[in-house]
């Protein structure tokens, strides 16, 4: 039986989001209803709103989130009604080159689920019955969410708050897998994380676990970098201060960092973090830029000093290992979860989250579902 919803939904390329009544029909094989209880909202809802990610509206938003399975379709292996699931927004298929050789954030199957199912329909209809795409195949910034088994990890912790779960599921998946997972920082080693916000702060915080001696945080905004120093900075600098931020930090890093991390999403932040690297320095970019952005660098750099410029899509994620992982490092006190969340809005009060977000308000605003 379809399941009627209240779902946050960008109609147009705007910005402008609405909260709106939808039907959700139940699960087909392979798929799962998950009644959501918390859901954060991330910059990629924005920019999806905005057009700068650009698919087609209408788009139902969300995709870091975590709620309770109440509905199973057939075929679904290993969950089960009343299971606790966070959402996974890269979808896997488990046999593609990538998923057989541990690079599942890159699987094929993930450019097909950009706005739907895997199986290219959606399973939402506003209340006129025309169709709603979903964003990242998951669109859980909705009551209740209809998504693809492969696109949930069980939650086995039942002492973590589901709040706590959905901010896994993105933020800090991304953040700390990036330093962890793709740039594998080393003990004792200098970074700089160019941004504060949800995914830099987790950078940062990702940084300081694996044992950085010289942690910088770069943004323009002093509350941030006042939280940048809560989750693990040594030192800050607000980039809205400096005239040249790459001579600021080849100075304060004595001749550069080892790694730098750009989680703002703009081409001249990547060449900023580029620059601020030592010899043999490693730039991981983790912000999504827009289609047009681009990035310059000195060619000659790459030979001579033996620099490297990475991608990091998702925290190099293998939600299947890596959630348990996070939790586990959460459990024992050595990931803040909790500190990232700076408000908590009901879902009615979700446009006031994005032009929050906008506003560069929060470290991190989640939705809480009644």
């Amino acid at each position: 039986m379809r399941q009627k919803s209240r779902a946050v939904i960008a109609r147009d390329n705007t910005g402008t989001v609405t909260v709106e009544d939808i039907w959700v029909e139940p699960p087909q094989h392979g798929e799962v209803m998950v009644k959501m209880q918390a859901c954060g909202v991330c910059h990629s809802d924005l920019s999806t709103a905005k057009g700068i990610i650009p698919l087609p509206p209408p788009v139902i938003l969300g995709h870091e989130g975590a709620g309770h399975i109440v509905a199973v379709g057939e075929g679904v292996k290993g969950l089960a009604v009343g299971d606790r699931v966070i959402t996974s927004f890269v979808s896997m298929c488990g046999h593609c080159r990538y998923c057989m050789t541990g690079q599942p954030q890159l699987c094929d199957q993930n450019a097909r689920t950009a706005f739907t199912l895997p199986d290219g329909t959606v399973r939402t209809r506003d209340m006129a019955g025309a169709p709603l795409n979903v964003l990242c195949g998951c669109g859980v910034m909705s009551e209740y969410a209809t998504l693809h088994m492969d696109n949930v990890i069980k939650v086995d912790r039942p002492e973590i708050p589901m709040e706590c779960c959905a901010l896994i599921s993105c933020g800090v998946m991304t953040g700390v897998g990036a330093v962890i997972n793709t740039a594998k920082l080393t003990a004792g080693s200098i970074a700089v994380v160019f941004g504060a916000g949800g995914v830099g702060l987790n950078a940062i915080q990702g940084c300081a676990i694996a044992g950085a001696a010289m942690v910088i945080a770069v943004d323009r905004s002093d509350h941030k970098l006042e939280l940048a120093r809560l989750f693990g900075a040594t030192h800050t600098v607000n980039a809205a201060q400096e005239d040249n931020l790459v001579k600021t930090l080849k100075k304060l890093t004595g001749g550069g960092a080892n790694y730098a991390f750009e989680c703002v999403g703009l081409g001249s932040v990547v060449a900023q973090a580029y620059g601020s690297l030592r010899k043999g320095g490693t730039a991981v970019v983790v912000g999504v830029a827009g289609l047009q952005d681009t990035t310059t660098v000195k060619t000659v750099s790459l030979a001579l000093e033996e620099k490297t410029l990475k991608g990091s899509y998702y925290g190099s994620a293998r939600p299947r290992e890596d959630f348990p992982r996070l939790m586990s490092l959460y459990s024992g006190g050595k990931l803040k979860l909790d500190e990232l969340i700076t408000h908590r809005y009901t879902l009615e009060e979700a446009p006031q989250a994005f032009d929050d977000l906008a506003q560069g308000r929060n470290a991190r605003g989640m939705i809480i579902f009644s």
